[in-house]
Formats: structure tokens, C-alpha cells, sequence
């Protein structure tokens, strides 16, 4: 997920530099989803993994 996440950030830096504002946005918007949903699940991962190592 975080991989797809790097590859908005580059279609949005791509079509921010083309001057594609709508295009950017869009990528920026749904890399910036993906990047928390990514960190709130390594987070869940991390605490259930202390959790197990007990």
C-alpha cells in the first residue's frame, strides 16, 4: 500500500510540474489516503505483534 501510495506522489509531482492542477490534486489527495491508512495499519500491526510476543 505504501507503494502505491509513492506512485501517486510521483504522478502527482509529474502532473504538477506538466501544470495538470485537477490531475495533481486528485494523485496528491489519494496518496495522502493510502500513506494514513498505511500507517494506521502499521501501527495496529505493531501493537498486536507486542501484543503476541508476551
Amino acid at each position: 500500500m505504501l507503494n502505491y501510495a509513492i506512485i501517486f506522489l510521483v504522478i502527482a509531482l509529474v502532473a504538477a510540474l506538466f501544470g495538470f492542477g485537477g490531475i495533481a490534486a486528485g494523485a496528491v489527495g489519494i496518496a495522502k489516503i493510502l500513506f494514513f491508512i498505511f500507517i494506521v495499519l502499521a501501527v495496529v500491526s505493531f501493537l498486536f505483534g507486542m501484543r503476541k510476543g508476551r
